[in-house]
Parts: structure tokens; C-alpha cells; sequence
């Protein structure tokens, strides 16, 4: 689990609406390649889905007015999870550092 100071205090809705318009561009033009990125909101949980590679729901981001707390729940067995793990953080740090 990775944790992320939320210096911008962006509530989870907020993010949610950031992931949906700008992640997939990033870890894209990143990774050269062209994901299908799916994203899920409850409250303060998002989940963030590749359904074309990782079967289930490889990350969640549990938000708070402090703090972004990132699950790894695919693990490193599924489709070099670290490469998706370090460019998420990445986006996140941008936005929420």
C-alpha cells in the first residue's frame, strides 16, 4: 500500500472526475500503448480497472481530506502490475502533491 499526502485536499469525486479525464492519456502516451482503462466510484473508494489485461480490480485508491491510500491487488503475478503501480503514483503525486 502506497500513501500520498493530499495537499490539495481533492475529495474522491473530484479525483474520480481527474482519473476519467486525463489518467488513461498519461499512462498511455507513457507506455506507448493504447489501455482500456475502467474506473469505479463509491463514496470515497475508487477502483481502477484494465478489463483487457488484469482480470478483477488491480487498484484502489481509498480518499481522504489528508491522504490518498493505494492497494495493489493484483500483485506482480498479473501483467507487470509495478510499470501500471509506479505510473499511477506518478499521476497522483501530479495532481494531489
Amino acid at each position: 500500500m502506497a500513501i500520498i499526502k493530499n495537499n490539495k485536499t481533492l475529495s474522491a469525486e473530484a479525483l474520480y472526475h481527474i482519473l476519467k479525464k486525463e489518467f488513461a492519456d498519461f499512462v498511455n502516451s507513457k507506455l506507448r500503448s493504447n489501455l482500456d482503462i475502467e474506473y469505479e466510484h463509491v463514496y470515497d473508494v475508487i477502483n481502477i480497472l484494465f478489463p483487457e489485461i488484469i482480470a478483477g480490480i488491480p487498484f484502489t485508491i481509498t480518499v481522504n481530506e489528508d491522504e490518498l491510500a493505494i492497494s495493489n491487488n493484483a500483485g506482480e503475478s498479473e501483467y507487470n502490475t509495478i510499470v501500471l503501480e509506479e505510473n499511477l503514483l506518478e499521476f497522483l503525486n501530479q495532481q494531489v502533491g
